[in-house]
């Protein structure tokens, strides 16, 4: 589903990627390891359309997401890919509710159909009595809870996270890896970079690709 071909990138004179090549699965949960600056963003960023290769290509279902024009890759990302930044990257002074469906605001979708998504979305993850409260309001955890039913809300088929639990402690960070269990049993295509090791020995993870130095230094 996924396809990174010989992916350079480069800013300035520092390497983030050195020729970089990896083949993702539909429905694969894949941890990407390694310390930081070691190149993991880089790859979610590239997968996300958020950055393009210095050179290579990156393939996601077929399509040459390393050559669209920022209004395509922007379009890209809002149908196929629910993003859970290490920083939650909230807005503090809105309801839990006005966060959730930002993404879905372009869509123009009829109020009825949002709604549904909403409930749908928040009750999943125990979140729905939080709907009206500001974001500032809410605990880390329920702050996670919110990041991730944004995410969610518009139903992508890929799911990115980087470094998701790094602001939580240990009870909620595996309260996190149950949720990423639920995810992946939907069939979604699913990858986390981290340097936890609760991600490194779970049963449901498909591989763990160790980066290193902006290359792949093993795929487990």
């Amino acid at each position: 589903m996924i396809t990174l071909k010989n992916v350079v990138k480069q800013y300035g004179n520092s390497l983030a990627l050195d020729s970089v090549s990896l083949k993702l699965e539909e429905g694969e949960l894949v941890v990407l390891k390694g310390v930081s600056g070691s190149g993991k963003s880089t790859i979610l960023s590239l997968i996300a359309g958020l950055l393009k290769p210095t050179s290579g290509e990156v393939v996601v279902d077929g399509k040459k997401i390393s050559k669209l024009p920022d209004h395509f890759a922007a379009l890209y990302r809002r149908d196929n890919i629910g993003f859970i930044f290490q920083k939650y990257n909230l807005i503090a002074d809105l309801s839990v509710k006005e966060n959730v469906l930002l993404p879905l605001v372009p869509m123009n979708l009829p109020r009825e159909e949002l709604e549904s998504l909403l409930e749908k979305t928040l009750s999943s993850l125990n979140i729905k009595a939080k709907e009206k409260s500001l974001v500032k309001n809410l605990s880390g955890g329920e702050q996670q809870r919110v990041a991730i039913a944004r995410a969610l809300v518009n139903n992508p088929k890929i799911i990115i996270a980087d470094e998701p639990t790094a602001n939580l402690d240990e009870k909620l960070s595996l309260e996190f890896i149950e949720m990423l269990r639920a995810m992946k049993s939907k069939n979604r295509t699913i990858i986390v970079a981290t340097h936890d090791p609760l991600f490194f020995n779970l049963d449901f993870v498909d591989r763990v690709i160790e980066v290193q130095k902006a290359k792949i230094l093993s795929c487990l």
